[in-house]
């Protein structure tokens, strides 16, 4: 299944000759489709699955860029509570030890 669109083109575009062929354009994603997506997110333990799913799954590049870079936000937040979590522990054990 083929999932890209040629672009057409500007014949009237500065360095546009005809012959050459436009890269391929990803389709767009429609508003029932970000919703349909939207609900799914909103189911636990499915959005995680999903999320990994449509970012390394076949599909829409668009939906693929998305989702890698909302799981590597995820990861960033997740190493940053970890983070904080130590501290706190540390700090609490340290105080802890004191008494």
């Amino acid at each position: 299944m083929d999932f890209y669109q040629q672009n057409q083109g500007n014949p009237g575009a500065p360095g546009y000759d005809g012959y050459h062929q436009q890269q391929p354009v990803a389709p767009i994603i429609t508003v029932k489709e970000w919703m349909l997506m939207m609900l799914i997110l909103i189911i636990p333990i499915v959005n995680i699955i999903m999320m990994f799913v449509w970012a390394f799954g076949e599909g829409n590049p668009t939906k693929q860029n998305y989702f890698k870079a909302s799981l590597l936000w995820a990861a960033i937040v997740l190493g940053i509570y970890a983070v904080i979590i130590v501290a706190v522990i540390a700090i609490t054990a340290a105080t802890a030890a004191n008494y």
